[in-house]
């Protein structure tokens, strides 16, 4: 669904911005930090978009590609391991970036130019462009799809194996629903995506040439080439090591208190694991840097007052339990249809989260009800275009200017906007034509067709009407979400919000829920990767309709590997994902935490979550956290020298749940990182920050991703048996690695 169809701006629109004006002379790195003297600090968004990334184009490359050298970047899809990372913490766009320009040259080298096997070969130069066509294809195929929980949890949990044509379908259609286009959230300089840029900051150096750029390359490489296997594999110790473990290894309090929190990480796949720390404003770090504070003070808060007898369970768990704390089978309360009958339900009782989970579950949904007020009461002028259309003439003006012929549309943008005030980075995109709206909505369309049939060929016992209720709470969420994302670059999920709504609306199915918050939840995750991609493809200058080919091409590859690749994992690691904690290596937190709160919202909302029952203020965390950001606004607008603008509610809310399962040594390592490079080196050093600090991060990226995708098939299991490391005092074979207790 196109962006004129769901809500905002037309596609012949060009958006203006209230920023920092550009001239026509600013096409090269602005002028206000002068790398050399190290004066000027990048303060803005558009600041750090201009000098950190080239804008110039070299259009002739781009104008002069033809169709068989985008076609040939298929052959680089072999690196679409989404399904490995599933079970494991970490994925980067930088790995598929490195391994691509890697195998550029080989490639142009060894196939023929003549004959059939011609079209397989890019015989222009390998361009900017051209290799971000290939990271964006197989980024798209490389996202592990959330259909794969549906699948997961239905092999580890219910015994089924469904039919691998119907599980492709299904992975078809919950990955392309997401693909709306929201131009609001992509074009302007405020939408800064800030995890992209060590990538292009990668491209650049690559690509432009000059004394700069060597040097550049040359920090890049040493960088890279200095990290190894050591803490992955030799050194396992090094993901997290615990001063208070190794003085008290057999303390369980100690291990409670101490064990992730004060832990110093040399892992950068866990320092790294879900953001690079180095890209991430210093307001969103200051937030996130408070929630995660909240977050050890309330659990452990939580844990000794023994709040819904938090003591009977794990102290970090997403799975369900019996009151006496062993763990709830809960095929033993569902039928032959998968729904929980009430005598059944009678014999084993209701079940318990860990308290630490229930604190996951509210902060969420408190995040989740301060998003919408945080948002329109600080950025509301950022999003507000994206109401403009819901006008009778605005309806009318979109139907009159739709194009049902979308084989032949020629989406051309706008070319008068010398006047405008707009994204350099996009101005040089007018040029080309873009991706016409309706392309975006003959594949909605096609998804959506797709997934009606899937529903009921799966007996996926969720209803057509439960199904577009979904897709609308989706479109509602994406506007929300991906601005926060695009401005932050930290992401939240509707997953726990999606489970409530569906667990109430139909009660007592588990496996509906499971579809329920597939199609509404993974529709938003996709729309934000879309919006990120588009975002690459708009700083690389990349045409739109090759980005948009690109995204739809990598999706549908991907999502056979990824059904591929997951069944692989759980036939050789069904144990360890089925275990409580897992391994530094191998985790199944994600089908862990999506099957109990299937059986727990699907199932049992009533008998959990209803007034008066045992989690009752879990639903009502989303109400009250409507109200969490006004009095911040309000300190501000009457006392801003206090900078209650520093503080995002919707992070510091759900940040504060965040730590409830996983490896969490990298919390100490992480803002170590974070601060030493959006404040010191950007306040201190602006110089070396605007031509160096993206570049490390994109070196430590691509190096440590590199050597974590040939060690999970080497040694660590993922085609088969794993080799570990022979056990020693830094690499113990029994136990946790950082020497903490084991916690039951």
């Amino acid at each position: 669904m196109s962006l004129t169809a769901a809500g905002a701006i037309s596609e012949h629109t060009v958006p203006s911005e209230k920023a920092l004006s550009t001239s026509d002379n600013s096409f090269h790195r602005n002028s206000n930090v002068d790398a050399d003297s190290g004066e000027g600090v990048l303060s803005d968004e558009r600041d750090i978009a201009t000098n950190v990334i080239s804008v110039d184009d070299d259009d002739s490359l781009n104008r002069g590609q033809s169709v068989h050298s985008y076609w040939s970047c298929l052959s680089n899809l072999w690196r679409s391991t989404g399904g490995i990372y599933y079970f494991k913490p970490v994925l980067s766009l930088m790995f598929l970036a490195v391994v691509s320009t890697s195998w550029a040259s080989p490639w142009r080298t060894f196939i023929p130019r003549r004959g059939l096997l011609r079209y397989l070969n890019p015989v222009n130069q390998f361009t900017l462009s051209k290799n971000a066509f290939i990271v964006i294809m197989a980024s798209a195929s490389a996202n592990s799809a959330l259909g794969t929980d549906v699948l997961a949890v239905q092999r580890l949990y219910y015994n089924i194996t469904p039919n691998a044509v119907t599980s492709v379908f299904l992975l078809f259609s919950s990955q392309l629903l997401g693909y709306e286009n929201f131009c609001i959230l992509l074009y302007p300089s405020k939408m800064l995506y800030p995890g992209v840029l060590p990538l292009l900051s990668m491209f650049d150096a690559l690509y432009e040439g000059g004394m700069a750029s060597r040097k550049k390359l040359r920090v890049f490489s040493m960088v890279h080439i200095c990290l190894g296997a050591f803490p992955e594999w030799i050194f396992p110790l090094l993901t997290g090591v615990s001063i208070f473990c190794l003085a008290a290894p057999n303390n369980a309090t100690v291990s409670r208190l101490f064990g992730g929190l004060l832990s110093i990480c040399f892992d950068w796949q866990y320092i790294a694991g879900q953001v690079n720390p180095m890209t991430i404003p210093l307001k969103a770090q200051f937030s996130n840097f408070l929630g995660y504070i909240f977050c050890a003070v309330v659990f452990v808060a939580v844990y000794y007052n023994n709040i819904w007898k938090a003591q009977n369970f794990p102290f970090l768990s997403q799975l369900l339990y019996y009151e006496n704390g062993t763990q709830y089978d809960q095929t033993l309360i569902l039928n032959s249809n998968y729904e929980v009958d009430p005598t059944l339900l009678a014999e084993q009782g209701l079940p318990y989260y860990s308290s630490t989970w229930v604190v996951y579950l509210l902060t969420q949904n408190l995040s989740l009800g301060a998003l919408f007020t945080h948002l329109l009461l600080w950025n509301r002028s950022d999003i507000s275009s994206a109401w403009t259309w819901m006008n009778p003439s605005g309806i009318k003006n979109i139907w009159a200017n739709f194009d049902w012929k979308f084989w032949r549309a020629d989406g051309m943008r706008k070319q008068d906007v010398d006047g405008e005030d707009i994204d350099p980075h996009y101005k040089q995109m007018l040029k080309y034509p873009d991706a016409p709206n309706s392309w975006y909505f003959v594949v909605f369309l096609l998804s959506f067709v797709v997934a009606l049939v899937v529903l009921y060929k799966t007996d996926s016992t969720l209803p057509w009407w439960g199904f577009l209720i979904s897709l609308l709470l989706a479109t509602i969420f994406i506007l929300f979400l991906g601005a926060l994302a695009a401005i932050t670059g930290l992401s939240f999920t509707i997953q726990t919000f999606g489970q409530m709504i569906g667990g109430y609306i139909q009660k007592g199915s588990p496996v509906a829920n499971m579809y329920f918050v597939l199609y509404g939840n993974n529709t938003v995750f996709q729309a934000q990767l879309l919006l990120r991609d588009l975002k690459i493809a708009q700083y690389a200058k990349l045409p739109p309709r090759a980005a948009f080919t690109a995204q739809i091409i990598g999706t549908l590859l991907g999502a056979v590997l990824n059904y591929i690749m997951m069944n692989s994992i759980i036939d050789n690691q069904r144990e360890i994902l089925l275990s409580v904690e897992g391994t530094n290596i191998w985790s199944g937190r994600q089908p862990q935490m999506y099957n109990s709160q299937a059986i727990a919202w699907g199932g049992l909302s009533d008998e959990l979550f209803s007034t008066g029952q045992r989690y009752q203020w879990v639903p009502w965390a989303y109400v009250l956290g409507l109200f969490v950001p006004v009095p911040f606004w309000v300190i501000h607008r009457y006392w801003p020298k206090l900078h209650a603008d520093y503080l995002y509610t919707p992070i510091i809310l759900f940040v504060t749940g965040y730590l409830v399962g996983g490896i969490n040594s990298f919390i100490l390592s992480y803002f170590a990182v974070a601060f030493l490079s959006q404040w010191w080196l950007r306040t201190r050093y602006p110089g070396w920050f605007a031509k160096y600090n993206y570049i490390v991060a994109a070196a430590l990226d691509g190096g440590t991703q590199v050597m974590v995708f040939i060690l999970a098939f080497a040694v660590q299991g993922a085609s088969g048996t794993s080799h570990l490391f022979p056990t020693w005092w830094g690499a113990q074979g029994g136990g946790n690695y950082d020497h903490c207790l084991t916690l039951n």
